[in-house]
């Protein structure tokens, strides 16, 4: 599978018609925040009307940047209380090719759906749907770009060792990609492995965005910034406190005009020191969404939301 675009001017997002901060997936999910106690439901309700509010927000503001938005509008049976973040479970490449993804949590695997992928189809030139779900009756798992970053021109994968992210199910992609993997092990603060890769790093064109204090082997974190920083790209380092503050969770995407952007939550934004900010800016607009119900309920962020769509676009 060859690749020569690190970022896309398109992207799918699945609008959720029943959000909620998912029980399945909070043991392994720190960044997760539920309200837990009396008056559930009502806060349930208002966790659906925000989340709601910031999703059309952020589409609103990805349409306007230039960025090209398939909105799938989600159901409301099964329950699929994770469906705002579509990456995890299918990733779509240059190639023609669709990827299907095992997942962890039984409901979130719900989430793979053909409806789906029949109005990616209407709309872009989709050839084969390769499947490696097969991989949950063994309880291996690979979260799809949740669970790997992809350096997409050089062919690298890095990906933080997790429950979420199996080697055998790493090896399947591998296999059928002819990328290799980066591995390392990265812990927030509290020394809990870090669920998705990509809530501590992103890698762009010409940038990366990094937590290596989450890496504390010191020769696992030297060959995280080697290889990030190899081919002359700039490297941001963020704290593990940024981290918390979703920080890590970005994407590159461009324009259709080719214009660079850096989506990213307000809340990320807001945790950046200045000259961080400046030198992310120097390297792409930065496109700022206020996310704080999805990423505190959900425990994902702006880059989680959206699905990259590599492939060639129908022709009239």
């Amino acid at each position: 599978m060859a690749e020569t675009t690190q970022t896309s001017s398109q992207v799918m997002m699945v609008r959720p018609a029943r959000f909620l901060s998912n029980p399945q997936t909070l043991a392994s999910n720190a960044f997760q925040q539920p309200a837990a106690h009396a008056g559930q439901a009502q806060i349930q309700e208002r966790g659906q009307e925000q989340a709601l509010l910031e999703f059309d927000a952020y589409v609103a503001a990805l349409r306007a940047a230039g960025v090209a938005v398939l909105v799938v509008e989600d159901g409301a049976e099964p329950h699929t209380p994770d469906s705002v973040f579509p990456n995890n479970w299918i990733s779509f490449h240059e190639n023609g090719e669709a990827l299907l993804y095992p997942m962890a949590a039984e409901n979130r695997r719900l989430e793979r759906s053909a409806a789906t992928l029949e109005q990616i189809g209407r709309r872009f030139a989709l050839g084969r749907v390769t499947d490696f779900s097969f991989h949950e009756a063994d309880g291996h798992f690979l979260e799809g770009t949740g669970s790997m970053v992809l350096d997409r021109r050089r062919r690298i994968a890095y990906v933080c060792h997790s429950l979420r992210s199996h080697p055998a199910a790493m090896d399947s992609f591998l296999r059928h990609t002819g990328y290799r993997a980066h591995w390392f092990h990265a812990c927030d603060g509290a020394g809990q492995a870090i669920y998705h890769t990509n809530v501590m790093m992103a890698v762009g064109a010409t940038l990366a965005v990094a937590c290596l204090e989450a890496l504390r082997d010191e020769d696992e974190r030297a060959a995280l910034r080697e290889s990030l920083c190899r081919d002359g790209a700039e490297l941001v380092e963020i704290s593990l406190a940024q981290m918390g503050e979703f920080a890590g969770n970005m994407l590159e995407l461009r324009s259709a005009l080719g214009r660079p952007l850096w989506a990213m939550s307000r809340r990320a934004w807001n945790a950046l020191r200045p000259g961080q900010r400046a030198r992310i800016a120097a390297h792409g607009e930065p496109l700022v969404a206020a996310l704080d119900t999805i990423e505190r309920l959900g425990g994902g962020g702006a880059r989680c939301m959206l699905a990259e769509v590599f492939l060639p676009p129908l022709t009239a």
